[in-house]
């Protein structure tokens, strides 16, 4: 029997695939569970549909998180630091600090961004970070630590 995934299952397919499942399987599994719907030509043709607006949808994400990749690459943040006479710098720029200053800049609001950095910046100058805004676009955020 023909069947529409409606969830993704381990082991069978991914949401909204189609697959040749045995009859009793999805009788007694996949129907009652409301896993999966049988593959009938009008189910089949609403599932053409859907994948054409979620690829519509994709899309324009895509495009939106590439419009903040742009900007993102095109400003500096600033963090002006306190600094002894000697220039020991008394404190630290971290993952959720650079995260906090692009929040509060208004370019990213909802968007999950990684910020890529294996330890927090200590020392003045300029410093170039990669940034993750997922669906494979990256961004090249530069940070600036200043004396304060």
């Amino acid at each position: 029997m023909k069947v529409i995934l409606l969830e993704d299952i381990k082991g069978l397919g991914a949401k909204y695939e189609v697959k040749e499942v045995n009859d009793g399987y999805a009788r007694n599994f996949l129907f009652p569970k409301v896993l999966a719907k049988p593959a009938t030509p009008r189910a089949l043709k609403e599932l053409s549909a859907v994948k054409a607006s979620k690829e519509l949808e994709e899309a324009g994400t895509k495009k939106h998180l590439e419009t903040i990749a742009k900007e993102l690459t095109s400003r500096t943040l600033i963090f002006p630091l306190k600094v002894d006479e000697g220039g020991k710098v008394f404190g630290s720029v971290t993952k959720e600090a650079i995260l906090k200053a692009i929040r509060s800049s208004g370019l990213i609001t909802k968007e999950r961004v990684e910020i890529k950095l294996s330890h927090p910046l200590k020392e003045l100058g300029e410093h170039e970070i990669e940034a993750d805004l997922k669906k494979g676009i990256k961004a090249i955020l530069r940070v600036r630590l200043q004396r304060q």
